[in-house]
């Protein structure tokens, strides 16, 4: 029997700066989906979630940043879209994008480290919701699960995920944390393969 300890085993096990890290780096990933859809319908709030990601960036790599959590909490509570105000699928995951980002500013002022974890649940359900809006599977239950599980972008994103996680155990210094942040940015492309 493998001794290998689960994956969320894992992120539990992170310090409460490497979780940090870790969901930050997700969220990154997720900033397409949002960055996108204010295009789409013409919205405000794209640069606001980009600078509150900055924030959330640098507060990894430098110690002594304030945040005024409250302050950013009320910022991206003000841009998160409203499903029922808009008929297009595109409000799901860009609502996702922007409760990641707050999910980790209200961890951070509640000092709640459990949920830093979410955000990592958070990215995958946006992945399983894409499957199920494109794919359309005509499946239920086990069936469903299973054809989401084995889905190439479900196990992009679990693969993405690993090596993100990796990366974080091995404590990278400030400026591997830069690098990697220059490095999901400029790929452009998001958790459920969207770019601008």
């Amino acid at each position: 029997m493998s001794k290998t300890p689960g994956f969320f085993s894992r992120i539990k096990a992170l310090s409460a700066d490497q979780k940090r890290l870790f969901a930050t780096a997700l969220a990154e990933r997720m900033l397409p989906n949002f960055q996108l859809f204010c295009a789409a319908t013409e919205s405000e709030g794209a640069d606001q979630l980009q600078v509150s990601l900055d924030l959330l960036w640098e507060s990894c790599f430098t110690q002594r940043l304030k945040l005024a959590m409250e302050q950013q909490i009320e910022k991206l509570e003000a841009i998160t879209p409203d499903p029922e105000q808009h008929d297009m699928y595109g409000v799901y995951p860009a609502m996702d994008a922007v409760v990641a980002v707050s999910t980790i500013f209200i961890a951070m002022q509640q000092k709640v480290e459990e949920d830093l974890i979410n955000v990592s649940k958070l990215s995958s359900s946006t992945v399983t919701n894409y499957i199920e809006v494109t794919e359309m599977p005509e499946l239920e239950g086990r069936a469903l699960d299973d054809f989401i599980f084995n889905h190439e972008m479900m196990q992009e994103e679990k693969s993405i995920q690993s090596q993100l996680l990796d990366w974080v155990e091995s404590e990278p210094s400030s400026e591997e944390i830069k690098e990697m942040r220059k490095e999901i940015r400029s790929s452009g492309v998001s958790n459920i393969g969207i770019s601008l």
